[in-house]
């Protein structure tokens, strides 16, 4: 692992499924949805993905970890779920990080932090986020939820790059 990415929880292994998560992103941008991707990675290896579908699917709740979580849920068992790593290419949002603890997934590693991710959205289109991060979100909760990040990986900010001062045209 390079100097750069010495963080706290962040294990070699952790990276590629982070990289994974932001070709996702990219695949959601390319389909025409928002710029966001997850996965989930079982103990044994399974991988799980879950690609942004708010325009798409014309579903303001489509977001690419809440899809992940029902895709995640349709597929593995409760007990695996509660044993998984859900990776994302950004910090989950409140909404998402209440499927995700309510999932009972107790890792979360992202790239993009929610507060970059404020700051692009920001930029270019004017609109406020709703502004709480994951960590806040879950430490309101009644049992651990580990989250790992900001990751500054190639391409997590990337795939937002002019995507975001479109939507206000």
């Amino acid at each position: 692992m390079s100097p750069h990415l010495d963080i706290d929880g962040l294990s070699a292994e952790d990276v590629p499924h982070l990289e994974h998560a932001i070709r996702l992103a990219f695949a959601a941008r390319e389909r025409g949805d928002h710029p966001f991707g997850a996965v989930l990675v079982t103990p044994d290896g399974t991988v799980v993905e879950g690609l942004n579908s708010v325009e798409t699917d014309r579903d303001p709740t489509g977001h690419a970890e809440t899809n992940l979580v029902r895709n995640a849920s349709r597929a593995l068992s409760p007990e695996i779920v509660a044993a998984s790593t859900l990776y994302t290419s950004t910090e989950p949002c409140a909404m998402c990080s209440g499927a995700i603890y309510w999932a009972v997934i107790p890792r979360v590693v992202y790239a993009l932090g929610s507060d970059e991710l404020d700051r692009i959205v920001h930029e270019n289109d004017g609109e406020q986020e709703l502004a709480l991060p994951s960590r806040e979100v879950f430490s309101r909760g009644g049992r651990a939820t580990l989250v790992v990040g900001p990751v500054p990986l190639p391409g997590a900010a990337e795939v937002h790059a002019e995507f975001w001062d479109r939507r206000s045209s």
